[in-house]
């Protein structure tokens, strides 16, 4: 029996567009019976529209690995225990790819590094700032090279804690990344570039009075705003209370804040009651950071 363990995480965190993110201890668990006739089990929170059959992303991740290794598909029961909302910006879709690649490849005899499953991870989903956090937990920085994606944690536990604020809504990644302009102005490039310098500056100091203006961005959020009514004024609303700094999680619509202690319930009355005064239906959750990344245990 095979259980890997994958946490939920927020990509870009502001002006991080595809390459920073985070790891959440919000988590979806796959559990491998081998030897089993073929059968996909859904449980926890979120299991509706989740396909049980072959086209599954989670088993046909599976099967993307055994092919690139050249290894026979084997006949096992898989129970997928889902509590990551999927379409809100927390990774569900990553969630699946590196969870299916960690099951498979230890089926397999593990013939592939974590560094190696990363790459494969990057070109199944498109971009690494979800799959790289992912797998290696905490704050993540990854950087596209000719070699392939370097992975770089910046923060393994920072002493923050998430406030995530979840719309009703859904929201499709391909649409909310349809709606950006295809160049940006060198003016936008360098505001980004400077506050992504000092976002890495923040983590790695643990000075988290920077993430106020770290985490400002002119590339992705304020495009993204006309798909969520009120996300700015509520980003600024979750400053006013006490965040750290505050951003659209990957391409939305959940928000995230980032906090002490201290501010938690503040801030997520805040969140909640400005979307709500824009119509828009909300809960929050405090969730700690995931120092760990996907875990696998073998029974």
């Amino acid at each position: 029996m095979i259980r890997v363990k994958i946490p939920a995480t927020s990509a870009n965190l502001g002006p991080g567009f595809d390459c920073l993110g985070l790891a959440l201890r919000l988590h979806n668990t796959i559990t491998v019976d081998p030897n089993r006739p073929f059968q996909i089990c859904l449980t926890g929170s979120y299991s509706d529209g989740i396909p049980a059959d072959e086209s599954n992303l989670v088993w046909q991740t599976m099967c993307h690995l055994w092919e690139l290794i050249h290894y026979p598909t084997p006949s096992v029961a898989l129970t997928l225990e889902n509590h990551i909302p999927p379409a809100r910006g927390l990774g569900s879709s990553s969630a699946a790819i590196v969870g299916g690649l960690l099951a498979a490849n230890t089926l397999a005899g593990s013939p592939y590094t974590k560094y190696e499953l990363l790459q494969v991870a990057n070109t199944l989903e498109g971009h690494p700032d979800n799959v790289t956090p992912a797998l290696y937990g905490g704050v993540t920085l990854s950087v596209p090279a000719k070699s392939g994606i370097i992975p770089r944690v910046l923060a393994q536990s920072p002493n923050l804690k998430a406030v995530v604020v979840i719309p009703d809504t859904l929201l499709n990644t391909e649409k909310a990344r349809g709606i950006l302009p295809p160049h940006v102005s060198r003016n936008d490039a360098v505001f980004n570039i400077s506050h992504v310098g000092l976002l890495i500056e923040a983590f790695i100091r643990e000075d988290y009075s920077l993430l106020k203006e770290g985490m400002r961005d002119v590339l992705h959020q304020n495009q993204r705003a006309i798909l969520l009514p009120g996300m700015l004024e509520t980003i600024e609303s979750a400053l006013k209370a006490g965040a750290y700094g505050v951003a659209l999680s990957g391409s939305g619509p959940t928000l995230i804040a980032l906090i002490a202690e201290s501010s938690k319930k503040e801030v997520s009355q805040s969140m909640v009651t400005t979307l709500g005064q824009y119509g828009v239906n909300a809960q929050a959750i405090v969730l700690e950071i995931d120092s760990c990344g996907a875990t696998l245990s073998i029974a």
